[in-house]
């Protein structure tokens, strides 16, 4: 076997492992559909951080075959949905045409970051943030499946179809991702303690966490939120944005869009205390990016953030 590929397979069968063992600990139930439907999503997500967009770009030959590869990202959901009957044909095809259109663009786009690119970051933004794939895996604990989708899709339009640069997507972790994501999280604590209590957005937690819900929190977040949330904001948006109008200013800009993001979180109306909170720690996140040109760096600062406010302060 591939000595290559032996590390990551093992590690992925880790994480399926630790998992299942974080749904069982929390009362999920996983199915076998749904299971499998999500493993399905996962490999590519985490082969793309081994390395497959390169083994791609060189195998996956022709425009047909280009465009058509990343429609495979459709199978997870008929895996779920057609053993259970809840198969919903307009929830496939808007999965599908969406996916299609940015490969399309994507393959039609310039050497630079041009329109192109600003569409594919809305169809992007957009399938997730407004929630209209929701019901496509409708079980508790699999909310986050129609963004791990759009996570691959985007990988693959941007690691594969049309390469950018910098982006850092990299599951081989190394110290330094470590050290520079504490060390943002460090210097974002106590700007983050000071406003938060001052605006009435952190609240202390009479019962305390324990470890093993911190680790589980910390993992869910990690793979489903930070690290998606990098991949758009820093690793695509920062990195194309400061392209056009130099590092500081893409920094505030995609700082201050990470924070509008949040303006609906938490709330039915517009939540100007996350906003601001999180404006302010899209700069560090980004630091922690720029860094080293690493999402995990960056992911390690986001992660860590929302687990320690979920778990004590929220």
């Amino acid at each position: 076997m591939n000595r290559s590929i032996v590390k990551p397979a093992v590690g992925f069968i880790t994480l399926i492992a630790c998992l299942w063992l974080v749904a069982k600990r929390f009362g999920v139930t996983i199915q076998p559909a749904a299971g499998v439907s999500a493993a399905l999503l996962l490999t590519p997500y985490w082969a793309f951080g081994f390395g497959l967009g390169d083994w791609l770009r060189t195998h996956l030959r022709g425009k047909s075959a280009q465009t058509l590869a990343p429609l495979l990202l459709i199978v997870p959901y008929l895996v779920f949905a057609l053993p259970v009957g809840d198969f919903q044909l307009r929830l496939c095809l808007g999965m599908a045409a969406s996916v299609l259109a940015i490969t399309l663009l994507l393959l039609h786009a310039g050497a630079k970051p041009d329109w192109h690119d600003l569409l594919v970051l809305a169809i992007l933004g957009i399938s997730v943030e407004s929630n209209i794939f929701d019901q496509a895996w409708p079980i508790a604990g699999f909310g986050a499946m129609p963004k791990l989708l759009f996570v691959d899709a985007g990988l693959y339009g941007y690691l594969v179809i049309r390469p950018v640069s910098g982006i850092g997507f990299d599951f081989r972790l190394k110290l330094s991702d470590i050290g520079i994501g504490l060390r943002e999280f460090l210097y974002f604590t106590p700007i983050a303690l000071l406003l938060g209590f001052s605006l009435r957005f952190l609240h202390f937690h009479r019962v305390p966490g324990s470890p093993i819900e911190f680790a589980a929190g910390w993992l869910f977040t990690l793979l489903f939120v930070a690290l998606p949330e990098e991949l758009f904001f820093r690793g695509l948006m920062l990195n194309m944005l400061e392209r056009r109008v130099g590092t500081n200013p893409a920094l505030a800009i995609t700082s201050l869009l990470f924070g509008l993001a949040h303006f609906n979180k938490r709330a039915a109306y517009f939540n100007w205390r996350y906003v601001i909170l999180a404006a302010i720690a899209g700069i560090f996140y980004g630091r922690a990016w720029l860094s080293k040109r690493r999402l995990l760096a960056s992911s390690i600062t986001h992660t860590t953030v929302d687990t320690v406010w979920s778990i004590w302060l929220r």
